[in-house]
């Protein structure tokens, strides 16, 4: 059976699109197992690792925490993988977007009042800084 071809940083940073400096982050929070190293002590890589990191790359993509990635990739490891854990994280994963589009919505609306109400720019005082101002720390209702 022929060696697994080994390959530095650089490359599995080109392959996956993840900056070297995210990799090394990833192997210290413990999402990339370590690395073998050279003689030289450079890292080294094989086609498993830069898996794995388009498997990260692809959850945070989605928005995923580092600990839902965690978790996922725990599954993912498993020889009987569990359906339903997934589900599980997928579905409290949703109900955080969704919560936050909402947030979004509401800021769009606000924004969009505060923008209107700016738009002729010949007030004396523009009402967008006003409302910023006067708005404190609570985010206005929409």
């Amino acid at each position: 059976m022929p060696m697994e071809e080994c390959f530095p940083i650089g490359a599995l940073s080109e392959q996956s699109g993840v900056n070297i400096e995210t990799i090394r982050y990833y192997e210290r929070a413990g999402l990339l197992p370590k690395p073998e190293r050279s003689a030289g002590g450079y890292r080294l890589y094989r086609s498993t690792d830069s898996d794995r990191l388009c498997f990260i790359r692809r959850a945070r993509d989605l928005g995923f925490s580092l600990d839902e990635v965690r978790r996922l990739l725990d599954l993912a490891d498993q020889k009987s993988r569990s359906c339903r854990r997934v589900h599980d994280i997928a579905v409290d994963h949703l109900a955080e977007v969704r919560s936050k589009i909402a947030g979004l919505r509401r800021m769009e609306r606000v924004l969009a009042t505060m923008v209107k109400a700016c738009a002729q720019g010949t007030m004396p005082a523009c009402p967008l800084l006003e409302t910023l101002a006067q708005a404190g720390c609570a985010v206005p209702a929409g």
